[in-house]
């Protein structure tokens, strides 16, 4: 929302005050309240008919400084309101005073302010400032509509950046950007965005977090060249500044205020095959869609029914086509015995020509307008209604159709939608309208996870959601929505999920090959590697199915190489995904977050670390090209074996079955021994693939359980000279792998490599690289 003219002006209607002064301040033991005039005040006179902003200072965990500014106190309160967790109260903020000075400080974060000077609050860490709230930066605005907005401005420092706001498809780095926090149906190739966030962090070891669940409009330098500011149509506006340094230290503070990702299955991470959206398929060609999987040796987890397995015109009645599925128990049963989990499509609309309409509406389970009737409307499908998930009892309701299909066979939904709700309405619990636009998918989402984990047990829920909002990381996993079947499609997804990942978000997903139109077998195969080697893998279109031969035997061999690369490297991946549940750091990282004092990193947004030690370029060009940025060491590809320096920007040319895969210098990559499925003993057999660590360092590879509760094995590798020392307590067997060394008598000479096979307990290996 812009309230400027330029830089003196306002626009036509416009008023704004902001704070200019602390007329008083009381003091507690961890928390300040300031009382804020918005002018001088210079004698007695000056207090009255002028506005007093109550602006409220305290900590809810270590390293977080929650700022509240009020104008008018006296409204109802409104619903629905984000859950946030406290930390201990050990670990909050203390309250120090010095003549004028007032410091609060939680953890290693200190804000100040100086109660005889102009207006600022002042944030810094380690003696160091973070950001600043000053002039204009504290304050309100009311425009030609009486229209009342809170109004916070941040500064920019030269050179900042500014990322997250949730998974948006606009340019990587936020500044010079508008983004209003307003859930959107909007595909991936516009302003809108599906999971808005409103959450940005920084790359001068902050973040900031505004606690307000409805519309949160941004300028991110793009009003004030120099400002962050952010707005809302209220009374009041909270937010956090959240201390890092570090982006990942950042993102471990802000997922635990707000939740951690729950862990998905293991089987969850295998390769998922879609039917498409409007294709026309029946249980013939599930059957020969699956078999034409197992004849390609292309190895499935999971196989998802798009919306037509329900009857036309009565989406969601979750009631199987029995004219395309008479006998749908039969056919899961069929399915499951192929070792194969299933999937189907779900919304939270009811169409007017389901049963359920009729009783819904009759219990009350509907979105009501204000008068009392049904909200209805024909976009997507002809008179649907939403259900409200305000009403417990209309959440039961839902989720009690949803247990039908579980009893079936069913595993897990695809949550799709949840973004196209109404504003003239009326909640069941009163919640207010505005709030609950972007609010309602986190309703819809949990009604469906909270299902899943109850019937299916702790550790086997996991959904494909479309629309989330700040706390939906708790409800994975999400996919990018609808996007083109182009590479510039492909990029600008992969833009999104950073943006996401950067948001609190650890696991995310796309449609592989793109959902609108037919790729081209080129951007088939290229969207396969880059699918793969995402935290999970789905291939899904619109009018035109995903199967691999439908675009060539190259195609085929390229999906059966790189889902059979994934499995391999679950040891490793799953490690990353108990990271993400852990500590909010996700699996596909922004380089930014690996490489934060790298000046270069920061706005590389066409690749990624994959984990904390593979780095993944994929290729967006027809021919093959590809151009990447290799921090500082010596990396190596882990397909060719091929080295790679930096710090420096790489130009490669590569065929369907390679790409930019790298592993980060001396890191040591686990490697699983099973290829045809993700979940296996993955300790039992698992090669460690050594890259050159350097001399009298150590690295410790902790090989996760399957249900992530702990650890199968735990190796300690050193190196001195050119002895390499591998410790171990396993009693299964085990390898490594030195890549790009020459193997000596004990071992045996890999084409990447000097392999070695080993038993139980410490063993040394002489290592001769190159």
């Amino acid at each position: 929302m812009k309230f400027t003219d330029g830089y003196w002006l306002m626009r036509p209607g416009v008023t704004a005050r902001y704070a200019a002064a602390v007329a008083d301040a009381v003091v507690a033991d961890d928390r300040i309240t300031l009382y804020a005039p918005v002018k001088e005040v210079k004698r007695r006179g000056d207090t009255l008919n002028s506005p007093l902003l109550t602006v409220e200072c305290w900590s809810p965990a270590e390293g977080v400084i929650g700022v509240r500014t009020t104008h008018h106190a006296g409204g109802v309160p409104r619903r629905p309101e984000f859950a946030l967790t406290s930390g201990p109260e050990e670990t909050r903020a203390t309250v120090s005073r010095e003549g004028s000075a007032i410091e609060l400080t939680s953890g290693e974060l200190s804000l100040r302010v100086d109660t005889a000077a102009p207006w600022a609050l002042d944030f810094s860490a380690g003696g160091q400032l973070l950001t600043s709230v000053g002039k204009r930066g504290t304050g309100f605005a009311t425009d030609a509509e009486n229209r009342h907005f809170m109004v916070a401005q941040l500064p920019l420092g030269v050179g900042e950046g500014v990322y997250g706001l949730g998974e948006r498809f606009t340019p990587y780095v936020k500044n010079g950007q508008t983004v209003d926090i307003w859930q959107a149906d909007g595909g991936t190739s516009s302003e809108q965005a599906y999971k808005n966030v409103p959450f940005h962090l920084t790359d001068r070891g902050y973040g900031v977090f505004v606690n307000h669940p409805g519309r949160v409009s941004y300028e991110v330098g793009s009003e004030s060249v120099g400002r962050v500011q952010f707005s809302v149509e209220d009374q009041s506006l909270e937010y956090f500044i959240i201390h890092g340094p570090t982006p990942k230290e950042i993102l471990a503070r802000y997922t635990a205020l707000t939740g951690r990702p729950a862990l998905p299955p293991d089987w969850s991470f295998g390769l998922w095959l879609s039917t498409s959206f409007t294709t026309s398929y029946d249980e013939a060609t599930v059957t020969r869609f699956v078999k034409g999987m197992a004849d390609a040796e292309i190895p499935l987890s999971v196989f998802h029914f798009d919306c037509f397995w329900m009857r036309e015109y009565q989406w969601s009645d979750f009631v199987w086509d029995p004219d395309v599925f008479p006998d749908p128990e039969g056919m899961l049963a069929r399915l499951k015995r192929q070792g194969l989990r299933v999937c189907v499509w779900i919304n939270p609309y009811i169409a007017q020509k389901s049963p359920l309409f009729a009783e819904g509406m009759a219990e009350g389970y509907l979105l009501r307008k204000p008068d009392g009737a049904v909200w209805q409307w024909d976009q997507w499908q002809a008179g649907m209604a939403l259900v409200d998930f305000t009403n417990p009892a209309a959440r039961e309701w839902y989720a009690s159709k949803l247990r039908v299909l579980l009893d079936q066979g069913v595993d897990c939904f695809k949550t799709d939608f949840g973004e196209r709700v109404p504003v003239d309405v009326a909640w069941h619990d009163g919640s207010d309208p505005e709030r609950m636009h972007n609010y309602y998918t986190q309703l819809y989402n949990e009604t469906v996870f909270d299902l899943l984990r109850e019937e299916r047990g702790e550790g086997e829920a996991v959904l494909f959601a479309r629309s989330a909002t700040a706390g939906g990381q708790r409800l994975p996993v999400h996919w990018g929505g609808d996007c083109e079947s182009s590479f510039g499609a492909m990029a600008e997804s992969l833009r999104g999920g950073l943006s996401l990942g950067l948001s609190g978000f650890g696991f995310w997903s796309h449609d592989i090959g793109g959902f609108e139109g037919t790729p081209a077998p080129a951007v088939f195969k290229r969207w396969v590697q880059f699918g793969l080697l995402s935290s999970h893998s789905r291939l899904h279109g619109s009018k035109s199915y995903r199967v691999p031969w439908d675009y060539g035997d190259e195609a085929v061999e390229v999906t059966r190489a790189f889902t059979r690369l994934k499995h391999r490297l679950m040891p490793y991946l799953y490690g990353a995904a108990v990271g993400a549940r852990d500590f909010g750091t996700p699996m596909m990282r922004a380089m930014l977050l690996e490489f934060p004092g790298d000046p270069a990193c920061r706005p590389l947004d066409r690749q990624y670390m994959l984990g904390g030690d593979l780095l993944v370029a994929p290729v967006f060009t027809e021919d093959g090209t590809v151009e990447y940025y290799v921090p500082e060491g010596t990396w190596t590809n882990v397909l060719t074996g091929a080295r790679v320096s930096g710090p420096g920007w790489q130009r490669e040319t590569h065929g369907f079955h390679t790409l930019p895969l790298l592993a980060r210098p001396g890191s040591v990559i686990p490697f699983g021994a099973v290829s045809d499925r993700p979940g296996y003993g993955w300790a039992d057999g698992v090669t460690l693939r050594v890259y050159a660590p350097a001399e009298d360092s150590e690295t410790v590879t902790a090989i996760p359980t399957r249900d992530g509760s702990g650890t199968a094995a735990v190796f300690t590798t050193r190196r001195t000279g050119e002895e390499i020392v591998v410790e171990t307590e396993s009693e299964l067997p085990w390898q490594v792998l030195l890549v790009g060394a020459t193997a000596d008598e004990d071992g045996v000479q890999d084409p990447l490599g000097a392999l070695y096979t080993c038993p139980a307990g410490t063993h040394r290996l002489t290592a001769r690289w190159s």
